[in-house]
């Protein structure tokens, strides 16, 4: 007698459509659900009253109390932290700006003796925690009377956000063709107007994203900014030193004040974060 043999018979592929289709969807689900979950409580606590704050169970929605928004824009020393927030993430952008897109530039369009080590070397930079250089820096600074000053601190800023710029602006850079440079050359530019007239209106969203990136990082930095500055710190800083011991819906008014202003200024220029993955997909 012979041996019955089982036969392997193969999914449907729309079975197999179906399964890749939910697990999809499922991890969407679970990427939203782990940015906006946090952000949703911050602003709910926020918006309660401290009671609320503080009681359980908790409601839903916010009772809409500006009570300790109120109280935390009239404490003492919050409008000068801000500005010194928004002065160090603007001139942290620029510098990085500055430095990271030209080097980008260079890294893809010319080849030179070092260039691999020189990637490396943007590459480990990141390599270093803050808490390590942090004393030097602040001797250094101290020495140069760059100390407690928004120009110092976002010189430590630029140096955090500098890799991510210089990688951004290399990958953008790269999926520029160089024929198109190439052509204007024959039409009569030099390299400056080339790439002025060519190049960078189609990198623009890169070194756009590059400068939010630079701002984000600026903006939510606390280590520097607690132990470079004593006078002029930023919201970051003061946060931490002012708000360690304010009761909890404090805290969330502060938290807040953060989170809000960098969420907004993403929001207004998401169109060159969206025009940036369409270069680079390219």
């Amino acid at each position: 007698m012979t041996e019955a043999r089982s036969v392997d018979v193969p999914r449907p592929v729309s079975d197999i459509t179906a399964a890749g289709r939910f697990l999809f969807v499922a991890g969407v689900v679970l990427l939203c659900a782990w940015v906006l979950v946090p952000i949703y409580l911050l602003l709910v606590n926020t918006l309660s009253s401290p009671q609320e704050v503080t009681g359980f169970p908790k409601t839903g929605l916010p009772s809409f109390n500006l009570g300790s928004l109120q109280f935390f824009a009239q404490f003492a020393g919050v409008g000068a932290a801000l500005w010194n927030s928004v002065l160090v993430a603007v001139l942290t952008m620029i510098l990085s700006i500055g430095i990271g897109a030209p080097a980008g530039y260079a890294l893809s369009r010319f080849d030179f003796p070092g260039k691999g080590a020189f990637r490396m070397l943007v590459l480990m930079t990141r390599a270093f925690p803050l808490p390590l250089l942090a004393l030097p820096i602040a001797v250094m600074f101290i020495r140069v009377g760059l100390d407690d000053t928004p120009i110092g601190l976002a010189l430590v800023h630029t140096t955090l956000a500098i890799p991510f710029a210089v990688l951004i602006t290399f990958s953008i850079f790269s999926g520029i063709p160089l024929e198109l440079e190439e052509a204007a050359w024959t039409l009569g530019c030099n390299r400056l107007q080339a790439f002025h007239k060519v190049v960078l209106p189609l990198v623009l969203p890169g070194i756009t994203a590059s400068a939010i990136f630079a701002f984000t990082i600026s903006w939510n930095e606390v280590f520097a900014a607690s132990v470079l500055t004593v006078q002029n710190r930023t919201l970051t800083a003061f946060l931490l030193q002012s708000l360690n011991v304010s009761p909890l819906h404090l805290r969330f008014a502060g938290g807040a004040a953060l989170v809000v202003p960098a969420l907004v200024f993403i929001f207004a220029v998401r169109k060159y974060l969206f025009a940036m993955w369409g270069i680079a997909n390219r």
